[in-house]
């Protein structure tokens, strides 16, 4: 392990979990040190791993056992500890989305641009079976060119589970900016970068009431657009229609359908790694289901920052901070469009990354450390 990549994690929340137990198994990297605002969180958290440091967020950006930082804190602060961890020369790879607001987003890329070090950020998701295969069955021609495409996410909201739900309904969050990235990437990888956007957003309801924990049936303000919608202009003439919402309880549309001259693709929930893509050509009788083809096989979320460690230069990460900004520009144009009224053009574009092929889990995984239970 002595060569591995060392990692510093700051933000211990629910999604930490997930996070560890994906990278403190793999020889390429080693968590040297964790951070978080709750200083016991921290504190149990390096007691559970050997070898592993709890330290305060500015010594954790400050040190020189890190090499990269991993972001896992709220939206409203993505942009800080990246900016912090960059000004420290660190790379950094975070949570979704890049930042809570485009302008800030672009700052933290220009300057790790000008510190010479890397961003990376989530989702890694679209680096699974799921989204890869249906990819690649793009790609190979199954649909033929595609035509349109309608992308959608329903949900009551997640303070229904969330015991601390407040940041999904502030500045960063709502349905859009919390899932809207892994609809948008996998867009991205499906069917290339977004041209231009027209959005329409609605705020329904003012006050949402926390169901779990210690803090259920707690109040807590709505700031931000509950439903958005949209059309999104391909730059390879795709349109495609979008919903996130958290104000329905259920849906029947699958998450991604892909409309070409030759069949219809449904893709997978692009918040899973895995799921089954089905395909109705033309002509045909009834859907089929393709074998996994492309992707991290049992992808588990983490797989993405081991993906950016590997990339070392030889070639950019598949999930990279130029993909995150486009994502981000799109939603907050999808936002600006429906608080003007108008069509909105993107200064961004991010090509789609490099596929990824068929990985087997333990390629992807590495050796389990031993007694690590």
């Amino acid at each position: 392990m002595g060569d591995a990549h060392r990692v510093g994690v700051v933000g211990l929340g629910v999604v930490s979990r997930v996070y560890l137990d994906t990278l403190i198994r793999h020889p390429a990297v080693r968590i040297t040190a964790v951070a978080d605002l709750d200083a016991s969180r921290s504190a149990a958290v390096a007691a559970e791993f050997p070898g592993v440091e709890a330290l305060t967020v500015e010594e954790l950006l400050s040190s020189p056992d890190v090499d990269t930082v991993l972001n896992l804190t709220v939206p409203a602060a993505h942009a800080e500890i990246a900016l912090g961890a960059v000004g420290h020369g660190k790379h950094v790879y975070g949570e979704k989305p890049l930042a809570a607001d485009f302008g800030a987003a672009r700052a933290v890329l220009e300057a790790a641009a000008q510190a010479g070090v890397g961003v990376g950020c989530a989702p890694d998701t679209v680096l699974g079976t799921g989204i890869q295969t249906a990819r690649a069955a793009v790609a190979a021609g199954r649909i033929g060119r595609p035509q349109f495409a309608s992308a959608v996410m329903v949900t009551p909201g997640h303070e229904r589970w969330h015991p601390h739900p407040d940041f999904y309904y502030t500045a960063g969050g709502g349905p859009l900016l919390d899932m809207g990235p892994y609809y948008l990437a996998s867009l991205v990888h499906l069917l290339g970068p977004v041209r231009a956007v027209i959005g329409a957003a609605g705020r329904l309801r003012a006050e949402r009431v926390i169901g779990s924990g210690p803090r259920a049936g707690e109040r807590i303000p709505v700031e931000v657009d509950s439903h958005v919608s949209g059309v999104l202009e391909h730059a390879g003439g795709t349109l495609t229609t979008i919903t996130t919402s958290f104000d329905g309880v259920a849906t029947t549309a699958a998450p991604i359908e892909i409309h070409g001259e030759a069949g219809t693709l449904a893709v997978p929930d692009p918040n899973r790694f895995d799921g089954e893509v089905r395909l109705f050509e033309l002509g045909g009788t009834r859907w089929s289901a393709l074998p996994p083809s492309a992707g991290y096989v049992d992808g588990a979320r983490g797989v993405g920052l081991l993906d950016f460690v590997a990339a070392d230069g030889q070639r950019a990460p598949r999930a990279g901070g130029d993909l995150a900004l486009h994502v981000l520009e799109t939603m907050s144009a999808l936002l600006r469009s429906s608080a003007e009224g108008r069509r909105v053009e993107l200064t961004t574009s991010a090509e789609p990354p490099v596929p990824v092929p068929l990985t087997a889990a333990q390629e992807w995984r590495g050796r389990p450390v031993p007694g690590r239970r």
